[in-house]
């Protein structure tokens, strides 16, 4: 729930749009009917304008760009992958979340759930930069957990209730936001409004006794009621999943409404629920040993007196994500404005170490118990925002101005159990005895912005622009995570980020771009959890990408290929003892490397597609590639669509990559190929009542390879470290009719 300094700060935004809806109206009023409209901002390349973003999504005029699953804008200014909602659609699992759709992208790897395609969550790496090191949007707002900018896969927004996807890999312009422009952004969109009256019911069955069932309704447009359209969906996910005894329940519900406040006006509201109940180990994994006994699917077992009971392992999570935002005209400006608020409850209960390393026994019971430990784990937080901008058409060029103002409240626990006795567990040595740690955080940042795009002659276009970035983070600790001693203290990180981008229009068909900009990483919250937190002097760690890219769009090929150069400083580094650690910035590491992607078509319903990096991440003190980063991506494929029919084989590699820091070759994930098939049949229909019926089938990882694809490594020895699988393969069939 919201404290009081979050409702005011709410209150007092939506007064401001109310009082901005107002003056435009307003105004309209006043304007003469036969006014010109001016001419709205196209093919924007911010991150922030996420209109202008989807309007890249959309490529007509091209036989090849429809089908293309990855290509990139001619207006492009760092390196990008567009993919439509059509690939979405047509080659994506309907159970599948929004990493499924990501990794399809150059540069992209993992993305692979252990559990079954969007069965459990997932992470991917954006040129071997880990999750929390990239913003993630949605319709062009930041999203992430408060300790660190991480993302969970299968909250929020599954890949059914995506309209399309844009992978930026860089910082952007000025206009890009979020805590992580560091390693880039990936930004989802929602599905678009449709003009016409739609009730479409859905099902997906699948292997492991997946079912998921839905409906959409769109409203169409209501002329008499100011243009108004509105589209509700809701679904129900309900799977035994591939791993054992790891069943998932999932409830989604999405609603979008967009309404005409007068000739120039337009207001959107937009709000999604999502409710997940699943069954899963805390830190999840399998050792070695666990695969020998029990097989690659081992997870959970129905063993009251194991620590892998599934009675005693699972999570509760229930997230929304709402906004309101209003477009208009003001004495020559364009203004957008959006208020948002989005909230993520975890509720985990786990036993203690699904690696075996803890052997049973707990000091609730008696001396020489075999009782099984445990605990509960809390991460609940609210994050409140608003994003202003505005827009003005120059002679010379496109002016834009704004600020991104967010605050973020969370609660976060791990009390120590006796699933046995079911009691607390006082295993600590000091009160309280049965808690972990026990915290409230808070951040509040800004960051105002300017960037203007100078049209130079027809054909190149340069930005230039400034961000200003102020981040408070805050603790106040019951009990501190690590050093479980009461603590309050606070720190604010600010600093200046330029950025320089620009793009050469060659021709129709072929553009040029570059991009010198700096990226920023907000700090963790762990850097809290020391003894003296106010002693350490870390700052931002911080960003230089030097890019070049060129795109070519023609009817039957598109074609991108970039190269980069990316300096991470300000790496946070530590020196002391236990809690008594102090943080500061030592060092980096050099990204750097190549990728491309290409599409051709082939004629009669047939196309070819490829995309492919070379990625190099290496620490500047060892030279040695840093730990978790693929040194290569792949994919190809082929795909089909003509008279209704359609179909996709594509095969995606996750390159090389080491568990560990330092390259031991114990750690070394060799790399891993997964190919999935998808064939279905659209059926319009000129029936009074039935518009159109869709089927679809899918087969995912069709040759039933099962590899590696991450180690967690245990400092309690290599025989507990966690290791994940692919999983085996698995069917889907989809079906879908339109009234």
């Amino acid at each position: 729930m919201m404290n009081r300094k979050q409702a005011q700060f709410s209150v007092q935004v939506m007064t401001a749009q109310v009082l901005l809806a107002m003056a435009c109206m307003a105004q309209q009023q006043a304007r003469a009917q036969t006014a010109p409209v001016s001419e709205a901002p196209a093919e924007s390349p911010s991150a922030l304008d996420a209109e202008a973003i989807k309007s890249r999504v959309v490529i007509t005029g091209s036989a090849v760009g429809n089908r293309a699953p990855v290509q990139a804008s001619l207006k492009a200014t760092q390196p990008q992958s567009i993919i439509t909602a059509t690939f979405i659609e047509q080659s994506v699992t309907p159970l599948a979340d929004f990493n499924a759709v990501a990794r399809i992208a150059p540069g992209v790897g993992g993305g692979v759930s252990p559990n079954g395609p969007g069965l459990a969550e997932t992470k991917v790496t954006l040129r071997g930069f880990q999750d929390g090191e990239y913003n993630i949007t949605y319709d062009g707002i930041p999203f992430g957990d408060t300790n660190n900018p991480t993302h969970h896969s299968t909250s929020y927004f599954p890949a059914r209730i995506i309209g399309g996807m844009v992978i930026e890999r860089g910082p952007g312009n000025a206009s890009n936001l979020g805590q992580a422009t560091f390693g880039g952004s990936v930004n989802l969109f929602s599905k678009e409004l449709s003009q016409d009256f739609h009730f479409t019911p859905y099902a997906t069955f699948g292997s492991w006794n997946t079912r998921m069932t839905g409906v959409q309704i769109d409203s169409g447009t209501a002329a008499h009621f100011g243009d108004t359209r509105f589209m509700f969906n809701g679904s129900r996910l309900t799977t035994d999943g591939y791993l054992t005894y790891s069943a998932v329940t999932e409830d989604n519900y999405q609603f979008k409404l967009q309404r005409s406040l007068g000739k120039d006006t337009t207001l959107t509201v937009f709000s999604t629920f999502n409710k997940i109940t699943s069954y899963t180990p805390d830190k999840g994994g399998v050792t070695l040993s666990q695969v020998a006994q029990f097989g690659k699917n081992y997870a959970l077992n129905n063993d009251r007196s194991s620590q892998n009971y599934f009675g005693y392992n699972y999570n509760n999570k229930n997230t929304d994500f709402d906004y309101i935002r209003l477009q208009s005209r003001l004495a020559g400006w364009d203004i957008d404005n959006t208020l948002y608020t989005y909230s993520y409850t975890n509720d985990t209960y786990s036993g203690q170490d699904a690696s075996g390393a803890t052997a049973n026994g707990t000091k609730a019971g008696v001396a020489g118990n075999l009782n099984v430990p445990g605990y509960n784990k809390l991460n609940a937080y609210r994050v409140n925002g608003d994003i202003l901008k505005a827009s003005n058409r120059l002679d010379a060029g496109l002016l834009r101005l704004g600020i991104w103002m967010e605050n973020a409240n969370t609660n976060r626990h791990t009390y120590d159990l006796d699933w046995t006795l079911g009691l607390p567990n006082p295993k600590e040595s000091t009160a309280p005895k049965n808690v972990s740690y026990d915290q409230g955080s808070n951040w509040k940042q800004y960051q105002p912005f300017a960037e203007f795009e100078w049209a130079a002659s027809p054909e190149l276009t340069i930005t230039p622009g400034l961000k200003y970035v102020s981040f408070q983070r805050s603790l106040d600790a019951k009990v501190n995570q690590t050093t479980r001693i009461p603590t309050t203290t606070e720190q604010t990180y600010t600093t200046t980020l330029p950025f320089l981008t620009a793009n050469y229009s060659i021709n129709k068909e072929w553009s040029a771009y570059a991009q010198i900009a700096r990226g920023f990483l907000a700090p963790d919250l762990s850097l809290f959890y020391v003894n003296n937190p106010g002693q350490s002097s870390a700052k931002p760690q911080t960003s230089t990408n030097y890019q070049l890219g060129v795109v070519h769009q023609s009817n039957q090929l598109t074609f991108d290929a970039d190269f980069y150069y990316i300096d991470f400083n300000n790496k946070i580094a530590s020196t002391g003892n236990g809690n008594d650690l102090v943080y500061y910035n030592q060092g980096g590491v050099v990204y750097k490397g190549l990728e491309g992607a290409i599409t051709y078509y082939l004629g009669s319903g047939f196309s070819l597609h490829a995309n492919a990096s070379l990625n190099s991440a290496k620490a500047k003190d060892t030279g040695l590639q840093v730990a978790k980063a693929p040194e290569s991506t792949s994919a190809f494929g082929v795909l089909y669509k003509a008279n209704g029919l359609y179909g996709s084989l594509i095969a995606k590699t996750t390159g090389s990559q080491y568990a560990k820091d330092g390259e031991p070759a114990a750690y070394k994930i060799a790399a891993y190929t997964t190919t999935d098939f998808t064939i279905g049949y659209r059926l319009k229909t000129d029936a009074w009542l039935l518009k159109n019926l869709k089927i679809q089938g899918g087969i995912n990882n069709v040759f039933d390879k099962q590899d590696v694809t991450s180690i967690s490594t245990n400092s309690k020895g290599v025989q507990f470290d966690q290791y994940t699988f692919v999983p085996a393969r698995s069917w889907n069939l989809s079906v879908s009719a339109d009234f």
